[in-house]
């Protein structure tokens, strides 16, 4: 099979870079922390003028006809630069239930608003009881004048406090766990009934926790067919782990090359500390790690497209189990290596190891999927 990559994205992949390159370096990036959104609106234009906003999109709905190497592509390079803009929660998420649940005319009206940049999505999902089960939803939906009222409480929606529209799920119907009965709505975030509370993560990204009481929809507010939108989470929630993946392998390239170079410059007893065979070998494991993931994140990335459900859903826990396994060999190297620096606020290589933390925790940690991966049978059936 031909891995490389073609002469688009390469030209992307460069140009990716280049941006990114432009736009951050730690100083910048710790400035940008500090502001009030949590991440740059110039460099979000930025973005928008590229063309990555809309990169995922169907060009008949406003976008660039991109796949899922192209994001991958993208997601690698976000990891590399710890960009902190909110690519993840409004292309990724919001619009992936966009691009697999709504109709061609909700497509048509809400996706360029993504596109140019003017709307912030946000996907309001996860709750405190749920863990990573994506079907525990208690925030409920009623019938009411042909709309909805909903009510509830989310948790972790990331990127909710600056969002200009939440996409909620809700219960319409069944148990607690059940995968029926299951809706998705879009609610403009600054709607009666909807209350915020913003926080900073491990990781230095935003999130939040939002309050839905007797918030009224219209039923044109539903994406997909209401009590049926399990399936769309679930797809949205697999090409995530996809997206999380890449950006990890984009995290942890750099965390091994700023070892690396540390090892060469850093002395001790007269020598670099990088000619003692034990940090050599050290150094050596986190490669092989490093290696680990990226054909694992590979291999999601060509996933994300397969139709069948169940083997996607192996694919991206098998994903999500290498990816964690590999960036806690690459973060603690990375740490112990660098010595107490590598602890500090003040050098990089801490926060990339915060942000494989976040990654690791996100829709499930690796303890998680391999139990999953575990109960399914593993990759390859018996």
């Amino acid at each position: 099979m031909d891995f490389d990559l073609s002469d688009e994205q390469r030209l992307l992949r460069d140009s990716v870079e280049r941006l990114l390159g432009d736009t951050y370096d730690f100083e910048t990036r710790q400035r940008v922390l500090r502001e009030p959104d949590g991440f740059s609106r110039t460099a979000w234009r930025a973005y928008a003028e590229l063309g990555l906003l809309g990169l995922p999109f169907a060009e008949e709905d406003g976008g660039f006809g991109g796949g899922a190497v192209e994001t991958m592509i993208v997601a690698e390079a976000f990891g590399r630069a710890l960009a902190l803009e909110p690519f993840f929660a409004t292309v990724v998420l919001g619009g992936g239930v966009l691009r697999h649940g709504a109709d061609g005319e909700m497509r048509a009206a809400l996706i360029p608003q993504i596109t140019s940049g003017e709307w912030l999505l946000a996907l309001a999902h996860s709750e405190r009881q749920a863990r990573y089960d994506l079907a525990d939803v208690e925030t409920r939906a009623r019938k009411d004048d042909g709309g909805f009222i909903i009510d509830g409480e989310k948790s972790l929606v990331l990127h909710g406090d600056v969002a200009d529209r939440l996409i909620v799920s809700v219960r319409l119907s069944g148990g607690p766990r059940d995968e029926r009965g299951l809706a998705l709505f879009l609610v403009d975030a600054n709607a009666a009934g909807v209350s915020r509370r913003g926080y900073r993560t491990v990781d230095g990204l935003r999130a939040a926790e939002v309050t839905f009481s007797n918030v009224r929809v219209g039923a044109d507010a539903a994406i997909g067919e209401a009590g049926a939108a399990f399936p769309i989470i679930a797809r949205v929630a697999d090409e995530a782990i996809a997206f999380l993946a890449a950006e990890a392998v984009g995290a942890m390239s750099a965390m091994h090359e700023l070892t690396v170079d540390y090892l060469k410059t850093r002395k001790q007893f007269g020598v670099p500390i990088g000619s003692f065979q034990a940090l050599q070998h050290r150094a050596a494991d986190m490669l092989i790690a490093l290696e680990q993931a990226r054909s694992m994140a590979m291999f999601a990335t060509m996933m994300t497209d397969e139709p069948d459900a169940r083997e996607r859903r192996k694919a991206m826990a098998a994903a999500k189990v290498q990816i964690g396994r590999s960036g806690r060999i690459v973060g603690q190297g990375a740490v112990q290596l660098h010595g107490g620096i590598g602890m500090t606020m003040e050098y990089k290589v801490g926060h990339y190891f915060k942000r494989m933390t976040a990654i690791d925790a996100l829709f499930g940690d690796a303890d998680h999927h391999l139990g999953l991966l575990a109960a399914s049978g593993g990759l390859d059936a018996a």
